[in-house]
């Protein structure tokens, strides 16, 4: 949607490939746009496998590419040829929690709880790393803790279920594998349980390997990496570390802090005052290093799906 609707207000046409695994929200979309006035060719709704896609990257008839996914985006940019292309390729993104967060611990805690692990850590801007001042470190890990303990994992559609299954198998076992080997380097796991099938209990870390697939990449379930820092500017410098740069919280009572994040942090966009998983449509969204290419949001979409013309008259001479 964050795509269809700034091309319907541009007038493109577009062809709206789905991710492979989750083909029906698109396809409702279709349902939607079909009961509309849309012009015939309007739009197009195309579930197909990956490999069957190329065309889609490669056409030269197709004038812009938008994709939102894995680092696989990389290479559709390298196919592209010449049509433009925009970027989102995820993140790890981190939240910074200052001496003096500038609300009640308890909100924190619901905050980082909900950023963590609402669609089960399926987000790109999904909460992965709690930076925490270690004056209050301690304090935050105990109600952390107990409230990610109390999760309740199931069927999304019991309304008592915040933790549901990760997209598939696979992925259910390569994070149980990223978790395993963290441990083995030192991690200690405060929360957490065995997967069942696609299912994984909300899970969190601490003590890290910072080399670790779990501390490096982008995790896309429901687990967080806990770590306390000093200093503020060594909290920034610990965010920037990272590969992906897509969005940053940052809880502080300190405009200087707030204003340095902003200055300092390599990500997208800086959230001051909650967690980094907050987006509406008229910000401009996007990231930059691993996280992509762009930016999304209704007017900065329109300027990427259109070109600007000029059109310049002389005053002949008489």
């Amino acid at each position: 949607a964050h795509k269809v609707a700034p091309a319907i207000a541009a007038g493109c046409p577009f062809v709206l490939k789905p991710a492979a695994k989750t083909p029906i929200g698109a396809l409702i979309i279709g349902e939607v746009l079909a009961e509309t006035e849309l012009p015939r060719g309007a739009f197009s709704i195309l579930p197909c496998s990956n490999e069957d896609a190329s065309v889609l990257v490669e056409d030269e008839r197709i004038a812009l590419l938008s994709f939102t996914g894995g680092l696989v985006g990389w290479d559709l940019k390298a196919r592209a040829g010449r049509k433009k292309v925009t970027l989102e390729l995820g993140g790890n993104a981190a939240c910074i929690v200052d001496a003096d967060p500038g609300a009640p611990l308890d909100h924190v805690v619901d905050r980082l709880v909900f950023g963590a692990y609402y669609q089960s850590g399926q987000s790109c801007i999904s909460v992965q790393h709690i930076l925490v001042h270690r004056d209050l470190y301690e304090k935050l890990r105990r109600k952390l803790k107990a409230r990610v303990a109390s999760l309740v994992m199931g069927d999304p559609r019991d309304e008592k279920t915040f933790i549901g299954p990760v997209i598939d198998e696979a992925a259910a076992k390569r994070i149980e594998g990223w978790i395993d080997t963290a441990r083995k380097g030192g991690a200690k796991r405060l929360a957490g349980g065995a997967r069942h099938g696609n299912m994984l209990p909300a899970t969190l870390m601490e003590k890290v390997p910072r080399d670790s697939d779990l501390y490096r990449h982008e995790v896309f379930g429901p687990v967080a990496c806990l770590q306390p820092f000093d200093d503020f500017e060594s909290a920034l410098d610990t965010v920037n570390a990272s590969d992906f740069g897509l969005q940053a919280g940052v809880f502080t009572a300190n405009l200087a802090h707030a204003m340095r994040a902003w200055d300092r942090l390599e990500v997208g966009g800086v959230v001051v005052g909650d967690v980094p998983s907050f987006r509406v449509d008229n910000m401009p969204y996007g990231g930059v290093k691993q996280s992509g290419l762009g930016r999304e949001g209704v007017k900065y979409a329109i300027e990427d799906m259109t070109e600007p013309r000029l059109l310049v008259i002389r005053d002949l001479p008489a």
